[in-house]
């Protein structure tokens, strides 16, 4: 005790100590300064003792009552398994006295260090609960991580792949869609090929319009000057012919112009319907395109939800792998702290299957004296129920007794009075016999 490797706490933190974090109840209340100095109390320090070895080991208050093979009475089974406990606390001279007579200096020296001990049991208890604690998160975590990555898993599979019940049918769309976009250029060609011709169309029908607006124009001034020479000039009936027959001939040749521009017009004008009806046929296939196109935009925005999953994925499946390092240091560290719990818990076995068979051999033995009891209170429940019996039997034979003998009283009292009176009958008979004989004598 002269080099202690924990330091010596005063009384008055002592008892505070073990008020607030081992006893409860009635004892906290009930122990005070005065059960330790200046004399301690032999009772309070083997109660204390009691319940720390019940706070640490579970001890229950019956176990140490429990007579063993090498104990004899409670001070040395308590004697013994807090010399077990205090080599922990670095306390090794623990002895009997200590628990049968102790002193202040002692008793102090090694509440203090049980006290060093309870401290450190609890900052580690709580570090193991810490430990414990944020594993647990990093499991759910883990969990939900991987939860997480199977479904996102899972949306890339449906978002991917096809279900066999909609196989044919994209197989179909696929074939249609190449169709579609086949007959489009097709048509895109031939639209193009129409627009090219109906743009020259159309330049040659405003070359045309120009030129027949000319040609008005020209047959306006003309008339206009036909007019004017008409007033102005006098000519021969000879020229008059001829320039009428000119002007007849130019008249025929415009008819025949305008008729000729009134037929291509038609034609074109049955052009413009056919490109309408094209136009009308272009814009279907337009929408068509344009439902297309939305269905593409959406194909692509699933393509980029599925890479933004894929991405979220592999940063998921880093996190993963870090939580998976995280968790092997911590399956180390677990495995570590239960292979030294199974050392301890192994220890503990072995104490307690020795413990155990010690009590099943006492519950044994306990069950032979019950047995025998037991026997022994058949046996004694047959005699007294032989005893009743007899005892039954003993009052019917007294009541059958106290009959015959009141029968037998009754003759008794009636051989009596006969005896008496054939005494006396005898007697009379003997006086008068003897008479007799006197008479007898006399005459004689």
């Amino acid at each position: 005790m002269t080099e202690n490797t924990f330091p010596v706490y005063k009384v008055d933190a002592i008892v505070t100590f073990f008020r607030t974090e081992v006893l409860t109840g009635q004892e906290a209340k009930h122990f005070t300064k005065n059960d330790l100095a200046p004399s301690p109390k032999p009772d309070a320090v083997q109660r204390l003792y009691m319940r720390i070895l019940q706070l640490l080991y579970r001890f229950k208050p019956e176990c140490h009552y429990m007579v063993s093979g090498y104990t004899v009475f409670h001070p040395v089974c308590l004697f013994c398994s807090r010399r077990q406990f205090l080599r922990m606390c670095y306390v090794y001279d623990f002895s009997l006295n200590d628990l049968l007579a102790p002193k202040v200096k002692r008793t102090v020296t090694i509440l203090s260090g049980i006290m060093n001990y309870l401290h450190f049991r609890k900052q580690r208890l709580d570090m193991t609960m810490g430990h414990q604690e944020r594993f647990r998160e990093d499991m759910d975590k883990l969990q939900a991580y991987s939860r997480g990555t199977k479904d996102a898993q899972k949306k890339m599979d449906k978002l991917t792949t096809i279900p066999p019940e909609q196989q044919a049918e994209a197989r179909e769309l696929d074939s249609a869609l190449s169709d579609l976009q086949t007959n489009t250029m097709h048509q895109y060609q031939e639209v193009n090929a129409i627009n090219e011709n109906i743009a020259e169309w159309k330049t040659e029908m405003a070359e045309k319009s120009q030129k027949l607006t000319q040609l008005k124009v020209d047959v306006a001034t003309l008339k206009e000057n036909i007019g004017k020479l008409k007033s102005q000039i006098v000519e021969s009936p000879e020229e008059m012919k001829i320039q009428m027959e000119k002007m007849k001939e130019n008249v025929k040749n415009i008819k025949l112009a305008i008729e000729t521009a009134d037929e291509r017009l038609v034609g074109l004008q049955s052009n413009v319907q056919g490109v309408t009806h094209s136009e009308a046929d272009i814009q279907l296939i337009f929408k068509l395109l344009q439902d297309l196109q939305s269905s593409m935009n959406k194909t692509q925005q699933h393509q980029e939800e599925a890479q933004a999953l894929v991405c979220v994925y592999e940063a998921q499946q880093k996190e993963l792998k870090n939580h998976s390092v995280e968790e092997g240091q911590l399956k180390r560290s677990l495995g570590m702290k239960m292979d030294k719990e199974s050392k301890q818990h192994m220890r503990r076995q072995k104490k307690k299957e020795i413990k155990d068979q010690y009590i099943e051999d006492v519950l044994g033995q306990c069950d032979n004296v019950h047995q025998k009891r037991e026997q022994i209170a058949d046996q004694i429940q047959e005699r007294d129920r032989d005893s009743q019996h007899l005892r039954s039997q003993m009052t019917n034979l007294r009541d059958t007794c106290s009959q015959e003998t009141e029968k037998a009283q009754d003759l008794f009292d009636r051989l009596l009075a006969a005896l008496d009176h054939f005494h006396k009958r005898i007697q009379n008979h003997v006086v008068e016999g003897n008479n007799d004989i006197v008479k007898m004598t006399a005459n004689f």
